[in-house]
Formats: structure tokens, C-alpha cells, sequence
């Protein structure tokens, strides 16, 4: 599927998958960024996308990047809705007592494109009357 993009800053990387069969894309930093003692900064990455109606990006941390450091995308999965036109920025999160420094042309999160459906809610008396009710919920089967 094709997803069209512009660079808007020179040094732009556009997302790129490791390997064949990734569902996530690499996505990097567009310049230094130091994030001190448990802040939260957005990170730029220079790249703007349009995205076909009925499609997402979805921002996710990268495995490694969340093993290894102390950085955590707060709000993932972060939503790319199709009508977004503006640069991508990652919400990154310093969790660790110490600064951290992401270096431009790090990659920092990955992206999925994803197909979503849109709801029209409809008013009911009792939803439990509707299709079947499992019943219960927040560990209504135990914790074990």
C-alpha cells in the first residue's frame, strides 16, 4: 500500500522495516535531544504522512529501546489518524534518575499501519439484552 510522505527537515530518515514480514517500521530522531531525570519531551522526527481514509499509524516502542533504557512512549500506542497532516513526534519519557540522551538518526519508536473501523453507537435500554453476556470482568476468573 502506498503511504505518501514529504520531509520536512533535511536530515529526515523516512521509516524504514528491518526485515522483510515486519509488521513495525523503524522510525528516528531528527536531531540531539536530551530528556533529564523523568521528563517527557516529543521527539521529532521531520517526516509528515498522509494516510488513505480507514488506516492509522500506531506508534510503539521499540523492544530493545524499552529493554535496554530507561526511555517509554507514555501514550503507546500512540494514534497517526489518516486526517493528520503535521509532523510525527514520539512522546518519549525519561523513567531513570539520570539524563538521557537520544542522538539524531536514533531510531526511537515503530510504526504499524493499521486498518481501523469507525463505530455509530446506537442508544440501547440494556446492552446485556444484546448477543451474548460472558459476564463479570477485572479478574472476575481469578488471578492465577
Amino acid at each position: 500500500m502506498k503511504v505518501y510522505f514529504t520531509k520536512l527537515n533535511k536530515d529526515a530518515v523516512i521509516p524504514t522495516y528491518a526485515h522483510p514480514g515486519d509488521a513495525g517500521m523503524d522510525i528516528r530522531a531528527i536531531e540531539d535531544v536530551e530528556l533529564n531525570p523523568h521528563e517527557t519531551k516529543i521527539i521529532h522526527t521531520g517526516i509528515a504522512v498522509a494516510l488513505p481514509v480507514g488506516y492509522e499509524l500506531q506508534v510503539r516502542p521499540r523492544s530493545g529501546l524499552s529493554l535496554k533504557t530507561p526511555l517509554r512512549i507514555p501514550n503507546a500506542p500512540g494514534t497517526i489518524d489518516s486526517g493528520y497532516r503535521d509532523e510525527i513526534g514520539v512522546i518519549m519519557e525519561n523513567t531513570s534518575n539520570e539524563a538521557f540522551k537520544i542522538n539524531k538518526g536514533d531510531r526511537i519508536a515503530q510504526l504499524v499501519l493499521a486498518k481501523y473501523a469507525t463505530a455509530d453507537f446506537v442508544e440501547t435500554e440494556d446492552v446485556k439484552t444484546i448477543g451474548d453476556n460472558r459476564g463479570g470482568g477485572f479478574g472476575h476468573t481469578g488471578i492465577k
